[in-house]
């Protein structure tokens, strides 16, 4: 007759009822690779069973590296990273992974907190979506978190900027963001306004850097731009553009945003202004958001391969590791341009 549940059954107990040894017993509910006889395997199976075993799945990831590879990101609200992170699981699940996810909020403190946490649960791989630099105190200290990790034969890989030798995939922001100063500059725009988001947002830096070299070198006076810093979001840019059309209402034929956020933000703010997009503005957004093309008017962009990133994220983190003293392999991948209803040549 079988035994009534118990709050605990250890592997001990198991291995007794069955009659071997305890690294048998663990071997088999423990899904190792070495061979145990079938016999064996049976016995150890029926005594669990009889005992209502249940593994401590947290005390075996202490132990031993689990199946999970897990992500750490500044911010899981954006459109663009939930791109990610969902092809991130697809490619995870062909290989018998999943992915957990953490959030750092843009937080260096929280970021390196969160990254000790998740690591002392032994990931098989990590992924850190983020901008940053190990010369700053807390990056030096993320580093050498990262270092210790990889250390004891974890896998690392940054998507983002960073300047330390780790694997990872960035985005050329500044080559993606001279195509599309170079296409307003070649359809006939000159007086340009650009929704710079914030300078510490270092991707935000690289794409108006690029959008005033396209610019600049399509013809447009740089006298005639104008960089107006805004926060990184939908508010952020309406509000950007409200005040740009109240003070200086009829100055520009342009409006460039360093993400498609803001971009939608700037229509609004059109709209609610009364001003015509593109019979009076044009208005320009980056990524290729899916909102971007739900938009009245459709929005002309910079779409970035966001399902590629996560996918290439996750063939990197689960490639076999070199050297800890290898260079770290760089990917990069570049944004293609959009042309949509929100622009028109002049």
């Amino acid at each position: 007759m079988p035994h009534p549940a118990r709050l605990t059954v250890t592997l001990r107990e198991v291995a007794a009822a069955a009659g071997v040894s305890v690294a048998t017993a663990s071997r088999v509910l423990g899904g190792s690779a070495r061979t145990v006889s079938a016999a064996n395997a049976r016995k150890v199976l029926e005594a669990a069973s009889e005992l209502r075993y249940t593994a401590d799945v947290a005390a075996r990831a202490m132990r031993r590296k689990s199946d999970s590879i897990a992500l750490v990101a500044d911010d899981l609200t954006t459109p663009s990273i939930a791109q990610v992170v969902a092809a991130m699981e697809r490619q995870a699940r062909t290989v018998d992974a999943f992915v957990t996810v953490s959030a750092a909020g843009g937080d260096p403190r929280r970021q390196l907190e969160t990254v000790r946490t998740v690591c002392a649960f032994r990931p098989r791989a990590l992924v850190i979506t983020s901008s940053w630099a190990a010369t700053t105190a807390y990056g030096a200290r993320l580093a050498e978190e990262l270092h210790s990790y990889e250390r004891r034969g974890g896998r690392v890989v940054i998507y983002g900027d960073m300047d330390a030798p780790f694997d990872a995939i960035g985005v050329d922001d500044r080559g993606s963001a001279r195509l599309m100063g170079a296409h307003l500059a070649a359809t006939g725009h000159r007086r340009i306004a650009i929704l710079a988001g914030t300078r510490e947002r270092t991707f935000a830096a690289a794409r108006t850097t690029g959008f005033l070299e396209g610019l600049l070198g399509g013809g447009v006076d740089v006298r005639d731009i104008r960089v107006i810093d805004c926060p990184v979001s939908r508010a952020g840019g309406y509000a950007a553009a409200s005040r740009l059309l109240d003070e200086s209402p009829g100055e520009f034929d342009a409006l460039m945003a360093v993400n498609d956020m803001i971009a939608v933000g700037a229509l609004s703010a059109c709209r609610a202004a009364g001003v015509d997009v593109p019979g009076r503005l044009s208005v320009t957004g980056f990524d290729d958001i899916p909102l971007a093309a739900d938009v009245t008017p459709r929005l002309t962009t910079v779409s970035l391969p966001f399902a590629e990133i996560g996918e290439r994220s996750i063939r990197l983190a689960l490639t076999v590791a070199g050297r800890p003293d290898r260079p770290g392999i760089r990917q990069t991948v570049t944004g293609r341009l959009v042309v949509r209803q929100s622009s028109k040549v002049i």
